[in-house]
């Protein structure tokens, strides 16, 4: 064949696969994020009383990790990382604020879509917004607009709802009524789905699947559930009696060898929660968890009413995980793995039903969509593209998670095998390590016995190296200076 045919031939198959290509519709990505939730309340992560009957059919077909850590245990922190796709240590942001001060023009996790030709749009809680302040006003809390095409909130009565409720929290006579705030408060509430917060969020991603499955979108949808006060349909309630929740198991001189700064704000003895109101306290939980369950239901079964299930990614998870009672802590902000670790369940067409221990970070859930999407990756961003593990689900991408409780709190770098946690970068407040193997249930401080030297300085110097890789930039001091 004469060269000039051979450059005709190449250019015309050249142009078929870009024909190709541009005919080939993007993913579209599902994004759910509920609010305080443990995996451990999970029935696809072994919980045989709380049975999540459509969150385990997301796991049936995608992959479920059970080494996923969150990088701040709070929701302030959490969210602002994973959105904006920095640890809170490179930009400051470890409250309640948007990450927007710190990052400038750098698009956020759905901003990088919607500069990609995505519709994106918010329905409820995925920047901070207060629990259950936010959610009684219908404001946007500290989210960030240019990160959206539409937002919408949904408002709900919260704690006010009409039903039976109970305040648990420094009430031991039982004299207080239900009250709003932060406090563990349990509502069996009169009405069905719709009336509350998150019924209304499930109705609303139903219907912009309906109205913009033509187009691709990235739908990011935050259920308020099971953050307090636990509110849901007391239908949900029935399948939970109080008397028979199990509570953890009570290790003697559990917090003898537990820094200080590691006692959580929360616990039993300052809650006064005796075992009675621990036990109502969990199945109300469970209720909110069975609720909030129903509502990513009706999710999936909009995405396969509208044949949109084989071109789109789905994505479960939580801000952070919560206590429920283990070492008498409960709800956030502990670095023990109930708080530190998150459910994490990807779906992505194609992809083979996987589960991996791989050690992976919220953060990557941004370069990872990227580039299955076929959108750039930006360089600066400090997640992973964990994307090789949704085809072989033994591949590592991480050799630490790296977690925080606040820059002068506690710092988690958390391997396969071990938990390291330091109070303060002088480790001042002490050390906590556990080998997670031979005591999964961490009861067990092995940070100051000789034996263990050798790796508590290892963690030492490999936090250090961490702290200095996540501050190599000039985001934190953007953000105070914009404060």
């Amino acid at each position: 064949m004469h060269r000039s045919q051979i450059v005709l031939v190449m250019a015309a198959l050249l142009f078929i696969q870009l024909e190709a290509r541009a005919d080939d519709p993007k993913l579209n990505v599902l994004f759910i994020i509920s609010d305080d939730l443990t995996s451990r309340a999970l029935s696809c992560y072994g919980n045989t009383v709380c049975r999540t009957p459509n969150i385990d059919r997301l796991a049936a077909r995608g992959t479920r990790f059970t080494q996923a850590y969150c990088q701040g245990t709070y929701c302030g922190p959490s969210r602002a990382s994973l959105m904006s796709g920095y640890y809170p240590h490179a930009t400051g942001v470890q409250g309640y604020a948007s990450p927007r001060a710190a990052i400038g023009d750098r698009a956020t996790w759905t901003q990088h879509f919607k500069n990609g030709g995505y519709y994106t749009a918010r329905v409820s809680k995925i920047f901070h917004m207060g629990v259950p302040g936010g959610i009684e006003d219908g404001s946007h809390g500290a989210d960030d607009e240019l990160s959206w095409t539409e937002r919408f909130n949904s408002q709900g009565p919260e704690w006010k709802a009409a039903g039976v409720g109970e305040t648990l929290e420094n009430n031991p006579d039982g004299s207080k009524p239900v009250m709003g705030g932060n406090t563990f408060v349990v509502v069996a509430a009169e009405g069905d789905d719709d009336v509350h917060s998150d019924g209304k969020t499930a109705a609303k991603a139903v219907q912009l699947i309906m109205d913009h499955q033509h187009e691709p979108f990235f739908l990011a949808i935050g259920f308020v559930r099971p953050h307090v006060p636990f509110v849901s349909p007391k239908s949900y309630h029935a399948a939970f009696n109080p008397e028979s929740m199990v509570l953890p198991e009570k290790y003697p001189g559990d917090w003898d060898d537990i820094p200080k700064p590691g006692i959580n704000y929360k616990t039993s003895k300052n809650m006064r929660m005796d075992l009675a109101k621990q036990k109502k306290a969990i199945a109300g939980y469970y209720a909110a968890v069975t609720y909030m369950d129903a509502q990513v239901g009706k999710i999936l079964d909009a995405l396969e009413t509208a044949k949109l299930t084989e071109k789109t990614i789905i994505i479960f998870t939580s801000d952070h995980g919560y206590h429920l009672g283990e070492h008498d802590f409960w709800a956030k902000v502990s670095l023990l793995d109930e708080s530190s670790q998150v459910p994490l369940i990807i779906a992505v067409p194609g992809k083979q039903p996987a589960v991996s221990e791989s050690l992976v970070e919220l953060l990557d859930l941004y370069p990872t969509t990227a580039r299955l999407c076929g959108l750039d990756v930006p360089s600066r961003l400090q997640g992973k593209d964990i994307s090789p593990i949704l085809d072989a689900p033994l591949h590592q991408v991480r050799e630490t998670a790296f977690s925080t409780a606040g820059i002068t709190k506690g710092l988690l770098l958390r391997e396969s095998r071990w938990a390291f946690i330091q109070y303060g970068e002088d480790a001042r407040g002490g050390i906590e390590l556990y080998d997670t193997v031979n005591d999964p249930k961490q009861f067990n401080n092995l940070a100051n016995l000789p034996s263990q030297i050798e790796t508590v300085n290892r963690f030492k110097v490999k936090l250090s190296e961490k702290l200095a890789a996540v501050r190599n930039n000039d985001l934190r001091s953007k953000y105070e200076r914009a404060r």
